[in-house]
């Protein structure tokens, strides 16, 4: 499946919001300046190149030029690569693959590590940012909640799996990945429907 524009536009505007907007976190962005990241992920047919400059990241799903670096993995390694301190056990692991420069992938991860990741960034250009706290507030409880819910069913159903037939992970592995995806399919949702409005504009 390859990526469509909709999902690259989605995916720069989260990066861009997170690594580019504070000015505490230029020294470790001009590491990356001027670098070519491809990501290619077991999941999907064509990789995601992430193109630094000094002021913004270019996220592309088509790229012919040679990458300083490519890491292929699988889409549930990706939140992992916001602890730099697992970068090593990841690579040793077979989860992560690195070809070319590993400097790139070492200073992508420690950027992640430095950006604070939250919900209501995304949702303040629209509903303010009182509103958008409140929003994200009322989502993060409401998705403990749902969280609660599923994880017993994914805890029956992962014990079930796990003992009759060895096929599955272990429940807390299981209820960390339902909520990780459940986290970006918000964050894409948001960012559609704010390109849609920019679109109609």
């Amino acid at each position: 499946m390859p990526f469509k524009p909709l999902i690259t536009a989605g995916v720069e505007n989260v990066l861009n919001t997170f690594l580019y907007r504070s000015a505490a976190l230029k020294p470790a962005r001009q590491r990356l300046n001027g670098k070519v990241l491809r990501v290619v992920l077991k999941e999907f047919t064509t990789p995601l190149v992430l193109v630094f400059s000094e002021r913004q990241l270019d996220v592309l799903g088509e790229w012919e030029g040679e990458a300083d670096c490519s890491v292929i993995t699988h889409m549930n390694v990706l939140p992992k690569l916001r602890d730099r301190q697992q970068l090593t056990a990841l690579i040793r692991s077979g989860e992560l693959e690195v070809e070319g420069d590993i400097q790139v992938v070492q200073n992508f991860v420690a950027l992640a590590d430095l950006a604070e990741f939250d919900p209501a960034e995304l949702l303040a250009p629209w509903t303010g940012d009182i509103a958008a706290e409140g929003i994200s507030k009322v989502l993060r409880g409401g998705a403990s909640l749902l969280q609660k819910g599923f994880q017993r069913q994914q805890r029956y159903v992962a014990e079930v799996l796990t003992e009759e037939w060895r096929m599955a992970p272990g429940p807390l592995e299981a209820a960390w990945f339902a909520e990780e995806t459940a986290a970006v399919e918000r964050a894409v949702d948001a960012l559609t429907k704010r390109l849609e409005k920019l679109e109609g504009k």
